[in-house]
């Protein structure tokens, strides 16, 4: 292949701003000095900036102002460049990577800048401190371009039903996960410890990681006054920990540009595989223990890898599983076929509760280590996994200093998402009425580490029954049932479903 369109990419920033107060860095202050770092890795001029065509930055979960692409690209002088914001999806950065390389492959593209940041733990000190909201915003000429559609990921129903808080549903697909494996509660919830205490041990050792300290298994398990339940089995220390200040900035070119700037060889990191795929809505989905699209993803990461596709997961010495919560780590690892002992880490960051999970930027975090990871690696390559919504995004990613064998291609993800979409939805209704078992299920809790609300997904009959509709519901808040649901395995429970005029009910026989 041409080096003209052999896609490559060559710098890398981060920041993670650990000290901070009131007029500390603002999200568009964040990208702009992580987008220098990136400059600055590849051996550039600041000045190089002039010559992007495009510019995409993702999403933050509290936008600084109006039209931020714009704002960057006024910061940096891109203006030239095209503008886009990637929309809500922790797998953002990684489908960026996937897309763009495409474009650069085919001509369409020749100098490209991704970035992201939060600055959530400064935003919410203004706020605590002055009762004001950021002072953040900058001039716009209008509202930015969406590189794809801005889609919810969940619906108002599931949303009035609580399905649109990340952590309870995550802790119902680890409950799904128990039962399906057949482990007991105090056998499963020592193994989210041990998985996580492993990641702690690399965040420790990271200059980047917001929390860079060792945890025992014990000590992550364990709920107490500092580590409560936030919605069970999971414990704070189990969660994304999104109120941070981190950005991190890519750029992504190809061979014949990255020459003609003057960036020598040893900056260039080859992506040898790449995939995305998208599953279906939560209610409609096969089940809660398993992702048909992240099993899809998996297998056509490594389709397009060296002239035959001869890579495998054999032959990935480094790993960055999407770490959102302990369900997303176990459930990549299985897809991928790891046995719960290999020893490979699963994690070159420390994951998103330990180094932190800059919203839907962790991503061009965990690429930004992994190109540092195998430069320092040479001959390596690294696998990065990236999940957005409720498992409902997926993107993948091969890194390596190794220089892709014969034509770069990214096989058209329309071509296996057909399979995933023309599968069958598994039927639910809105307003369920009647006997009904339990599918999965969690208990979300208070500051207090007290439980509050029981949220049930059912079936209105039995669970093996594929014509059983699914519903979603609200346990009543009494707490000796709420605690009841924390100490026994509940699914394959029978109760009562019952239709509100706001909210599903579900009563425990």
């Amino acid at each position: 292949m041409s080096e003209k369109y052999m896609p490559v990419l060559v710098g890398v920033g981060q920041v993670t701003e650990r000290e901070f107060d009131v007029d500390s860095s603002s999200v568009l202050d964040l990208i702009e000095q992580a987008a220098y770092k990136a400059v600055e890795d590849a051996g550039i001029s600041k000045a190089s900036l002039a010559d992007l065509d495009s510019l995409v930055m993702v999403k933050s979960f509290r936008e600084s102002t109006r039209n931020s692409p714009e704002a960057l690209a006024n910061r940096i002088g891109a203006t030239r460049a095209t503008q886009w914001l990637m929309p809500n999806g922790g797998n953002g950065p990684q489908y960026l990577v996937n897309r763009f390389s495409e474009a650069i492959a085919n001509g369409e593209s020749r100098f490209v800048l991704f970035a992201g940041a939060e600055a959530m733990a400064t935003a919410r000190k203004i706020v605590k401190t002055t009762g004001e909201q950021p002072p953040w915003q900058e001039a716009a000429s209008g509202d930015p371009s969406f590189l794809v559609e801005d889609v919810e990921l969940s619906t108002p129903h599931e949303q009035q039903h609580g399905l649109w808080l990340a952590p309870g549903f995550y802790a119902m697909s680890e409950n799904a996960r128990r039962h399906q494996l057949g482990h007991s509660i105090e056998e499963h919830q020592l193994g989210l410890g041990d998985l996580f205490a492993r990641f702690t041990e690399v965040a420790a050792k990271s200059p980047h990681a917001w929390y860079p300290v060792q945890r025992s298994s014990d000590e992550i398990a364990t709920a107490t006054d500092s580590n409560r339940y936030v919605a069970w089995p999971y414990t704070k220390y189990m969660n994304a920990m999104n109120q941070i200040n981190q950005s991190a900035a890519l750029l992504l070119t190809s061979v014949d540009q990255a020459r003609k700037l003057g960036i020598t060889e040893d900056k260039f990191i080859y992506l040898h595989g790449c995939s995305d795929t998208k599953e279906k809505s939560i209610l409609g989905r096969q089940n809660y223990y398993s992702s048909e699209a992240m099993r899809v993803m998996a297998e056509q990461v490594f389709e397009n890898t060296g002239a035959n596709g001869n890579l495998g997961i054999d032959n990935i010495e480094h790993i960055d599983f999407y770490s959102c919560f302990p369900s997303a780590v176990a459930m990549a690892r299985d897809t991928f076929g790891l046995s719960v002992d290999d020893p490979r880490p699963l994690t070159i960051t420390g994951g998103l509760p330990f180094h932190g999970g800059a919203g839907n930027n962790y991503v061009m975090n965990s690429i930004a280590a992994m190109v540092e990871k195998v430069r320092a690696d040479k001959g390596s390559y690294g696998l990065v996994t990236a999940n957005g919504g409720y498992f409902s995004k997926h993107a993948a990613g091969i890194y390596s200093t190794n220089p892709v064998e014969g034509d770069w291609g990214r096989t058209n993800p329309a071509s296996y998402q057909k399979v995933l979409d023309d599968a069958a939805d598994t039927p639910f209704t809105e307003s369920p009425n009647g006997e009904a078992t339990i599918e999965t299920y969690t208990v979300l809790y208070g500051r207090d580490n007290q439980p509050q609300q029981g949220v049930v997904i059912g079936r209105l009959g039995e669970l093996g029954d594929p014509k059983a509709e699914r519903f979603v519901a609200m346990v009543d808040d009494d707490s000796d049932v709420l605690e009841g649901m924390t100490q026994q395995d509940m699914i394959g429970s029978k109760g009562i479903a019952s239709s509100g005029d706001e909210l599903n009910k579900f009563s425990l026989k």
